[in-house]
């Protein structure tokens, strides 16, 4: 998982421009069957977004969100753009993120009529309080002339099929507000975003702002100029929650790097008077007068700590084998562990000061797999040790 890249896929080019917008110096970046995505951040922040185009349909969106996942190993998956409302809870403009997501186009043809055997993908629950916090903090809308009043962010179900939805009286719409009667925007591509997020463990989140509402005048010159606004108002709030969702990310690492890091810092000061009391203290090793806690005594050499590193890196490739480690994060450990190992052979204070840097900067790249980096722990000390 890259922590510092959200995807973004949007189905219509009106609704790619208006993330691409929020986005500063975008870059090509072409996948190997074709797919072209760009890449570029957030303006004004460092969060990097993968942008890019499914095209209308869930199994057009199913393909092209797989492709970014395997692509980029990205925090999350945003799906942006406009849908239709169902009823009057979510007005034109406003911002629909998908609590979960129906895909209403399962079901079963009987005598007595069209039974529902929908799918249904639940979205993340840190996803969702992220949103939520959002929508209550409300200051991620942009000021937009002639807009009477600022969008508000709705949290419900949302349907998607495959066809689209314009009218309130035909015998499907009448069936899916029936059957589906919480879901407060209707659309085509959610589904199958949804399902590839799912199959790749990778987070997903649906926001559509509200173009239409999906009764007979979707292609009224009232509502048609509803549909940039609306993408303008989900790509506003999809960039925000980009963001926030990334600031997370960093600061969850360093947590975990923080927590990793206080494992081998030495205590530096033990007290030889002893007064009628035995003291004991358990600890991997001692040197001079300090006392580091989990650490391998064997790594206190050059060579030592180089046959660790090897051993080290037995364990990163069976986490990497067993799905623990992506295969961009994978590779980069890779790297980090061999400018490591070679800094170590080296044998000298500049040298020991770069493997021990290189192991820090590791163990943050690893910072979501806890065994490893209790493992790389003693390794880091190990190293700092030799300078």
């Amino acid at each position: 998982m890259s922590n510092d890249l959200v995807a973004i896929l949007t189905a219509l080019n009106l609704e790619y421009q208006a993330v691409r917008r929020k986005m500063a110096n975008p870059q090509l970046h072409r996948h190997e069957r074709g797919t072209r995505f760009e890449v570029g951040t957030v303006q004004g922040t460092s969060c990097r977004i993968a942008l890019g185009l499914t095209n209308k349909g869930n199994h057009s969106a199913a393909v092209i969100a797989e492709r970014a996942i395997q692509e980029f190993s990205p925090a999350a998956v945003l799906f942006v753009g406009v849908a239709g409302a169902l009823w009057e809870t979510a007005r034109l403009g406003d911002v629909v993120m998908a609590t979960h997501v129906y895909a209403y186009h399962g079901g079963t043809s009987e005598d007595d009529g069209l039974k529902a055997r929908p799918r249904v993908w639940e979205a993340p629950h840190s996803i969702s309080q992220l949103g939520s916090h959002l929508a209550r903090v409300n200051n991620w809308a942009d000021d937009t002339p002639g807009q009477a009043r600022a969008p508000q962010v709705r949290f419900g179900a949302i349907a998607a099929g495959e066809v689209v939805q314009n009218s309130k009286i035909s015998a499907q719409a009448r069936w899916i507000r029936q059957h589906y009667n919480d879901a407060l925007a209707i659309e085509m591509e959610a589904a199958g975003v949804a399902q590839a997020g799912h199959l790749n463990g990778a987070p997903v989140a649906i926001i559509r702002g509200i173009s239409d509402r999906a009764d007979g005048t979707k292609s009224s010159t009232k509502d048609r100029s509803w549909q940039p606004r609306a993408a303008a108002n989900a790509a506003a709030f999809a960039a925000r929650l980009a963001v926030e969702l990334i600031r997370e990310q960093e600061q969850i690492a360093m947590s975990s790097a923080n927590r990793a890091h206080s494992a081998d810092r030495p205590v530096e000061r033990v007290s030889n008077t002893v007064h009628d009391s035995t003291i004991g203290i358990m600890a991997g090793s001692v040197k001079d007068s300090n006392v580091y806690l989990n650490t391998d005594p064997r790594a206190s050499s050059p060579k030592d700590l180089v046959a660790e590193l090897d051993g080290f890196r037995q364990h990163l490739m069976r986490h990497h084998a067993e799905g623990a480690l992506d295969d961009d994060t994978c590779r980069e450990a890779l790297a980090d562990l061999e400018s490591a190992r070679r800094a170590a052979r080296e044998n000298t204070p500049e040298s020991s000061k770069r493997a021990a840097m290189t192991l820090k900067r590791l163990r943050g790249l690893i910072a979501e797999c806890p065994a490893l980096v209790a493992k790389l722990a003693p390794l880091v000390v190990a190293a700092g040790g030799l300078a």
